[in-house]
């Protein structure tokens, strides 16, 4: 995955509003609900909450109907207990800080959510200083939780309803407003904001920002206020160790090849150790270390994944076996090849070298995926012929380039081999 860089303008004027949304940008998104309350309820009912935010996730139901079925399977619940759950729930790394840099700035703050109640995003706002709080109501009967929630923010356009609201108290326009968010459930927000910002963003906020942020919430100050940071355009220890794990996935086709393996046990063995990685990962959020593996974890997870069910070993792992069951050899082999040289190296050549950004995808750089094209092809050139190496690497990192809903873990290896089998 190619990050370009954030633009960072040394003279501009900071806008007088920055909006925030709250779950993935200052908690992280999947923790509070399912590893903090499903603590409380059975096996089954964290299943059911696990399906619901799926099927949300997959855009088959609203915001608003994935959140009353989660909330009901939370009934009966005492709300104090939530509440202390919800206060164990760490704030991400850099959030303090940049709340800091914006009230120097002269910038007010709000932080609007659809899945915080009103009462939590207070205690929030409180240690941070913002101006405006606007969360969802629950309904509360002698401290037990209902299972009901009210609330314009969870109506479809709600938010921006709410932020309507606010610029006109404030007498701002679109030109004095700017948002940080990081899922399509915020953009009906983006029409009333003239900087709008995607912090570690699904495929549609990728498209639609003028600016893309992964990392420490710090990093969305160069756009908003032009003040730079440390960090900004470097490539970190855990950036170093989580690309090079990505890169010694070519290893499994070279070592399939020599060896003379046979690929459907290879393939067997990933899923093996992935639901291993899983059964570690569940662990982590219990507060429970696995030796070695959660050491792996905490040291190559960027923001948010150090609190969160970190999915993208996950994915990349399928890739690899998708690869290995669906193409037979040596495409399967050349499709891995470009996925883990191309995708793996592009983070690193974005974060260095990258000075332009795609204007499709504003999360990645034009040099980047271009010098990663050419790690790709030499990777694939060890299995197929040039022509098609050069095909299956042009297509590969073509894809890499795009936001999409689908993890380019998946999309790469898959559409890659596709090209290969089809070229004769």
């Amino acid at each position: 995955m190619t990050t370009a860089r954030t633009p960072s303008p040394s003279h501009q004027k900071p806008p007088r509003l920055v909006v925030f949304d709250v779950e993935g940008v200052m908690i992280p998104k999947r923790r509070y609900l399912l590893f903090e309350a499903s603590r409380r309820v059975s096996f089954v009912s964290f299943m059911k909450m696990v399906w619901f935010g799926l099927l949300y996730e997959l855009g088959l139901i609203s915001i608003e109907t994935a959140l009353k079925k989660i909330f009901q399977l939370l009934r009966g619940l005492p709300f104090n207990d939530l509440f202390q759950l919800y206060k164990k729930t760490p704030i991400m790394q850099g959030v303090k800080e940049t709340f800091d840099q914006l009230k120097k700035a002269g910038c007010k703050t709000a932080l609007i959510s659809s899945g915080l109640p009103q009462v939590f995003l207070e205690d929030l706002a409180s240690q941070l200083g913002c101006d405006y709080t606007v969360g969802l109501d629950l309904d509360v009967v002698e401290g037990l939780l209902t299972g009901e929630i009210r609330g314009e923010v969870i109506k479809r356009g709600g938010k921006a309803i709410v932020l309507k609201r606010i610029l006109e108290k404030e007498d701002l326009t679109p030109l004095d407003c700017a948002v940080v968010v990081d899922d399509r459930n915020n953009l009906p927000i983006f029409g009333l904001c003239h900087t709008r910002i995607g912090y570690n963003p699904d495929f549609l906020v990728t498209y639609k920002s003028d600016a893309v942020v992964k990392g420490d919430l710090t990093q969305v100050l160069p756009p908003l206020i032009g003040t730079s940071t440390t960090t900004e355009h470097s490539v970190s220890s855990k950036d170093i160790i989580r690309e090079n794990i990505h890169i010694a996935g070519f290893f499994v086709p070279v070592f399939t090849m020599y060896f003379a393996l046979n690929y459907y046990w290879v393939a067997f063995l990933i899923l093996i150790v992935t639901l291993f990685y899983i059964m570690s990962e569940l662990a982590r959020m219990q507060g429970v270390n696995i030796p070695i593996v959660s050491s792996i974890t905490w040291n190559a997870a960027i923001q948010p994944e150090i609190y969160e069910f970190a999915t993208a070993p996950i994915f990349f792992a399928l890739g690899i076996m998708l690869a290995l069951l669906l193409f037979p050899p040596p495409i399967s082999y050349a499709s891995i090849a470009i996925f883990t040289l191309g995708d793996g190296s592009a983070t690193i050549f974005g974060k260095t070298i990258g000075r332009h950004v795609f204007p499709y995808n504003k999360g990645k750089s034009v040099e980047g995926t271009v010098l990663a094209f050419f790690l790709a092809w030499l990777g694939a050139l060890v299995f197929v012929s040039p022509l098609k190496a050069f095909v299956g690497a042009a297509v590969g990192m073509t894809v890499e380039s795009l936001p999409a809903p689908i993890n380019d873990n998946v999309t790469i290896p898959m559409i890659a081999g596709l090209a290969l089998v089809l070229l004769p």
